[in-house]
Order: C-alpha cells, then sequence, then structure tokens
C-alpha cells in the first residue's frame, strides 16, 4: 500500500483471507478478517468477521479471495468449488442487506450458500460501511463495505465441498475435542452464553468504563436497563452461534410485534444508549436492526450521531444545518431520524456519513471528536480502563478495541502463561508491557481465525496450531510471529503517512468526568508517559514512533529497513 493510492478506486485491491484455524472445528474458528486501504482513516483497513463464510471459503478450496478493479454495472461473485463466475446484482442494487442476501441465495438455487454483501451505505461508499454475512455477522469498521461498493460488488456467494486440510487430523480431533469440553466449561464461556457480550456492562458501568452522553458523563441512572442481565430477563428469546463456538453469544430477541430479530451486543446497546441518553433495549435493538440493513457500523453511526447532538447542544452547530431540526439528548424520534439521514446522506446526514473527524472538521472543531486517526473510539472508555488509552492510540486500524480487548485483562482476564500481570484499572505508564504482549497475541488470534471471546489458554492454542499445521512452534515462537505482524502493520501505515503525532488520544479522553465519584485529575493517567514506556516496549524510536533498525532486524524484518530508515 502506498500513500497515493485511493481507498475507494479501482486499482485498491480488497482482501479476504481466512486463518490456518479458520472452519476446522477447533474451539470458535469460524473467523475471517477483509483488509483495504481504509476509506475511514487512509491508513491499514482490517475488519475480522465471524458467522460461516470463512469456513465456506476455505471449503471452496480457497484461503483468501483478492479482488482487483471495478465491474462496470452492480454484480456479485458466485463462487462453488472451483468455478466461479460473475452475475449481474442490477436487480438488487439499493436494496437492504437482509433482502439482498436472500434475493441472491433464490438466484443460486444451491443449497445454502453462504453471502456476504454490503447494504445501501457500501453502495454509497459511507466510509463506515460494512459487510454483513449470516444475517448479522458484520466486518464492521474501517470501512471495507464502502471498498467493495466502490467496485460495484454487491455480494460474494460461497458454496463449498471440499475437506479443509489438517496435517495431523487424529491429533487436531483429540486436542479440539479437549478444548472445546474445556471451553465449555469455562466460566467466562458460561456468562457469555447467558448474557451475550453485554454481560460486563454493570461493571463496566461501576468502572466508569462505560462512557455515556458522548464520553462526557461517567453516571447514567439508567445504565442497567441495557445490560446482558436485563435483555436475558425480559426480551430475550435465544441464543446463536457462529461456525464450531460453544459459546453462543448471539442474541436472539422478541419484540412487542411477536417477531424474533438479531439482539443488539454491548458496542450497539451502549451506543444507541447511555451515548445517546437513551436506554430501551428493545428500541436499540430496532437502531440497530436499521444500521445492519443499510449496511453502516453501529460504533460509528452511533459515535458520530453523538458528536452532531453534541455540537448541537454547544451551539456549533444550528438548526440552519439541520434543515430545522433541533438535536436533542434522549430523543427516540431524532436518533431514528439521523439514522436514516445519515444512510440516505440527506440534510446534517450528509457530514455524520463522512464520519466524526470530518463532521467536526467541518464545522472548525475537530478537538470535539472523540476518535483516532479517523475512526470512531468505541465504548470502552480509558478513564475507566486505563491500558485503553494506549489499544486506541497505537492501533493500526485507528480506536479499535479488537486489536487488544485489554479491557479484559483489566477485570481479570490475565494470561499469565505470556509474561502478563494484573494492574489497576487506572493505573499507568507500567501498563505499558502489559498491553504490548497482549497486542502481538491478539494478533495471533485474530490471524488464526478465532474469536476473541474464546478464553482458550495459550498452551492449548498452540497444540491447535501445531497439530493443524505440521509445526514444531513454542508459545515464545507464536507470540514473536505477533510481534512481527503487529510491526509489518505498523511499516503499511509509515509507508502511508502515519508518525508519532497520529498515536494521540481526542481532548474528551484527556480530561476527567466531573460526576463520577471517583472523578479526579489522576483519574485520567499521564498518556505521554504511557506513550514513552511504550516505544521503549517496542523497540520504536521515541521521536518518529517507528521500529528501529535493530527492532526490525531482530524480528527478521530487515527487508523492511530502507521502507523507512
Amino acid at each position: 500500500m502506498t500513500q497515493n493510492l485511493v481507498p475507494l478506486s479501482g486499482d485498491a485491491p480488497l482482501l479476504f483471507i481466512t486463518g490456518p484455524l479458520t472452519g476446522t472445528y477447533g474451539p470458535a474458528v469460524g473467523r475471517f478478517v477483509v483488509c483495504a486501504k481504509s476509506p475511514a482513516t487512509h491508513l491499514w483497513g482490517e475488519s475480522n468477521c465471524g458467522g460461516f463464510w470463512g469456513p465456506e471459503l476455505r471449503k471452496a478450496g480457497y484461503d483468501g479471495l483478492w479482488i482487483m478493479g471495478k465491474s462496470e454495472k452492480p454484480c456479485f461473485l458466485n463462487i462453488t468449488d472451483n468455478n466461479v463466475e460473475i452475475k449481474s446484482a442490477e436487480k438488487i442494487w439499493g436494496k437492504d442487506t437482509y433482502y439482498s442476501q436472500l434475493a441472491v441465495k433464490a438466484e443460486i438455487y444451491e443449497n445454502n450458500p453462504k453471502i456476504a454483501v454490503i447494504g445501501p451505505a457500501g453502495e454509497a461508499m459511507i466510509p463506515f460501511a460494512v459487510i454483513m454475512t449470516d444475517h448479522g455477522r458484520m466486518a464492521r469498521r474501517t470501512g471495507m463495505g464502502a471498498v467493495m461498493g466502490s467496485k460495484n460488488l454487491k455480494a460474494i456467494s460461497i458454496k463449498g465441498h471440499g475437506k479443509i486440510p489438517i496435517v495431523d487430523e487424529e491429533e487436531y480431533a483429540r486436542i479440539r475435542i479437549k478444548t472445546n469440553q474445556e471451553l465449555k466449561a469455562d466460566s467466562f464461556t458460561r456468562i457469555f452464553h447467558e448474557l451475550g457480550s453485554a454481560e460486563g456492562a454493570d461493571y463496566f458501568d461501576y468502572l466508569a468504563d462505560m462512557p455515556k452522553k458522548y464520553f462526557q458523563n461517567g453516571e447514567y441512572n439508567n445504565a442497567y436497563n441495557i445490560s446482558g442481565s436485563n435483555i436475558t430477563e425480559t426480551i430475550l428469546s435465544g441464543t446463536s452461534a457462529c461456525h464450531a463456538c460453544v459459546i453462543a453469544c448471539g442474541r436472539i430477541v422478541k419484540l412487542n410485534d411477536g417477531e424474533n430479530r438479531k439482539g443488539p451486543e454491548y458496542e450497539t446497546l451502549v451506543g444507541f444508549g447511555p451515548n445517546l441518553l437513551y436506554d430501551n433495549p428493545s428500541v436499540i435493538t430496532q437502531f440497530g436492526e436499521m444500521c445492519d440493513r443499510f449496511g453502516m457500523d453501529t460504533i460509528s453511526t452511533s459515535n458520530t450521531i453523538g458528536l452532531a447532538i453534541n455540537l448541537f447542544q454547544k451551539g456549533i452547530i444550528s438548526t440552519n444545518n439541520t434543515n430545522g431540526l433541533t438535536l436533542e439528548w434522549e430523543k427516540l424520534e431524532i436518533i431514528e431520524k439521523l439514522i436514516i439521514e445519515t444512510a440516505n446522506r440527506n440534510g446534517i446526514g450528509e457530514w455524520i456519513a463522512k464520519g466524526s473527524r470530518d463532521l467536526a472538521r467541518h464545522f472548525g472543531c475537530e478537538e470535539e471528536a472523540v476518535q483516532v486517526n479517523g475512526l470512531e473510539v468505541p465504548y470502552h472508555d480509558p478513564r475507566g480502563s486505563s491500558g485503553m488509552a494506549l489499544v486506541y492510540a497505537t492501533s493500526p486500524r485507528g480506536a479499535c478495541h479488537n486489536q487488544s480487548d485489554y479491557f479484559l485483562v483489566e477485570i481479570g482476564q490475565i494470561i499469565n502463561s505470556l509474561g502478563m500481570e494484573q494492574y489497576p484499572c487506572q493505573g499507568g505508564a507500567e501498563k505499558a508491557r502489559n498491553v504490548s504482549i497482549h497486542q502481538n497475541w491478539r494478533t495471533i488470534t485474530n490471524s488464526l481465525g478465532m474469536c476473541l471471546f474464546a478464553n482458550v489458554p495459550p498452551e492449548s492454542i498452540l497444540e491447535l496450531v501445531n497439530s493443524a499445521c505440521g509445526l514444531d512452534w513454542s508459545i515464545e515462537k507464536l507470540l514473536l510471529a505477533g510481534e512481527r505482524g503487529w510491526n509489518i502493520k505498523r511499516v503499511i501505515n509509515i509507508n502511508l503517512g502515519l508518525n508519532r503525532t497520529n498515536d494521540k488520544l481526542p481532548k474528551g479522553l484527556l480530561q476527567p468526568y466531573s460526576d463520577h465519584p471517583i472523578a479526579a485529575d489522576e483519574f485520567v493517567p499521564d498518556f505521554t508517559e504511557m506513550l514513552d514506556n511504550y516505544y521503549e516496549e517496542r523497540g520504536w524510536d521515541k521521536i518518529t514512533g517507528y521500529p528501529t533498525r535493530e527492532k526490525l532486524v531482530s524480528l527478521g524484518l530487515d527487508w523492511l529497513v530502507e521502507d523507512i530508515w
């Protein structure tokens, strides 16, 4: 990737890639990754997705798809084993993601193909457009749906009949069965199954990890209403699972109309809930479904809507900018209208659709946007989980909680065998080593195709990798591979224009809450000291933020030295 590459041009590559464990029926290994230059950040774009599409791609005989160019007319790819054809998508262009999946399946006549599809937001190249599979599993972040839309590619249908290769099938089966049994009995698994990804909402609220009122408040009296506990007790009707997953964290909910729907996960619940001072989980479910049908990331959509309301309340935006619409907190009709206007790029929605950084820039107040490098911050606040400060600032794809879900480390999910230690939630620079280790490890699990929610010990993951791939690696070698991957992405981003000045947090996360019982100046850690320690741990130059020559050579990446030095 180069700085001059336009993300939404025909020259821009789009990569769908699986991992060596994807589809092998190991523990929660149904994932694949979509990569491209991000139209949101203009840096490395990467989005991880579950469901069944990735395993189906491998059964069709492919580890990945590399897509270039642009179709003259809307089309979709139909892949059945070694047969690849391009079919017209003109009849479904403009249709929502749910309708489009069903329409493609009806046209293929193949027994249950797996479909990856974009909605109207991807067609309109909104920079936070998603790619949907399996009626609710998303490659959500960094705008991969917009890249797909820029190619006039509506969908990719996959049907495979092959066998996924494993070097030592007998040994892998033994380890897989044992690991799945252990994972099913794990306490984290039980909680995720019973309560979904919002299982920790109550505790995150207590720790001030859950932001409210667009990251301004630490408290909100009705926060319990969006918790996993409340959803389980009120609207939950069932659960769903991705390929080879014993966790089944997916929520199926039943609303007043009696229909079952995909239930919202933590980020959607907080984004359209406390972030906007709203608390009705049934209505939030409908907000999430609206975004899903349009094909928009719920984190970026809710974050940027929160910014728009905040700017209106501060007098930076007026009714002159909103076609007379008064933007207020806690208003169902306002939230709904802004979602629709964003998808249709009408009124103030035209600027919300550009993302929070460009929205704030347009009104001359970029510092008001809670984003990092153009990607909106998710709903784990570093003032409650200070390790997330480093995670957001140094993630290769902008503010991201999946390159390292360090907030789980903060509440006790310490991986001791990797050399990690426990520190207070509001700790500081001493966390730099922990964070770098965790980022390396997540680079590995993401690359393998394993879900972050699978609390599988590194020793078991190592056994799975060795038997599946015919290797004789150690945990240290796995971590080294993760560190190599992290540094390669850093060099890619440097070639795209990134430097130390990009490694920062927005103003809103560098000041204490005014309304929280534990709010104080020391509640916000010294980020400069944290970042200096992080660079030292990484072996990166403290002035430029570049990996040093010595670090690249030590990782066997000497071929990258000339790219930046």
